[in-house]
């Protein structure tokens, strides 16, 4: 896992959400809603100014008392968020996302936002590397001809 890039290897064919700090915050639930998503990237054209996540709606809109079709993405969004380069590792992208205690990462190249990664994102990656540690070490332990699929 340690090796694999946020691009290609993590992030593939992702179409990204992007709203413009003026958006309504009305706005932003609904196509998050609408799209399955837990937040929207806050642009100004492609350059990233912040991200506004489900948390953000939870603590300073709707926690905070605020109207959401009167409250601005500009005013409630985490400005300036950490980001990674497309290079960066999935394991790079954890450590971040741990330590800071969040769920979505913008990736950015340059001034350039290209996507964003979420924490079920990195989920998957480990999970997909445990597994084919486990399918290694068992045809180590058992020959290459073992499998736990075969034992079922």
């Amino acid at each position: 896992m340690p090796n694999r890039k946020l691009i290609p290897d993590v992030i593939k064919d992702q179409t990204l959400t992007c709203l413009p700090t003026g958006a309504g915050v009305r706005e932003a639930a609904r196509i998050m809603a609408e799209r399955r998503i837990a937040a929207v990237l806050v642009t100004e054209g492609r350059r990233l100014v912040g991200i506004f996540t489900e948390r953000d709606l939870t603590t300073r809109v709707v926690a905070a008392g605020r109207d959401p079709d009167a409250t601005r993405l500009g005013e409630v969004m985490t400005a300036d968020p950490d980001t990674l380069d497309p290079d960066a590792t999935a394991g790079a992208a954890l450590a971040l996302m741990e330590r800071h205690r969040y769920r979505h990462l913008p990736v950015v190249r340059g001034d350039e936002v290209v996507g964003i990664v979420s924490i079920r994102d990195l989920f998957a990656v480990v999970r997909a590397h445990l597994e084919d540690e486990i399918k290694d070490r068992d045809a180590f332990i058992f020959g290459s001809q073992y499998s736990v699929e075969a034992s079922s």
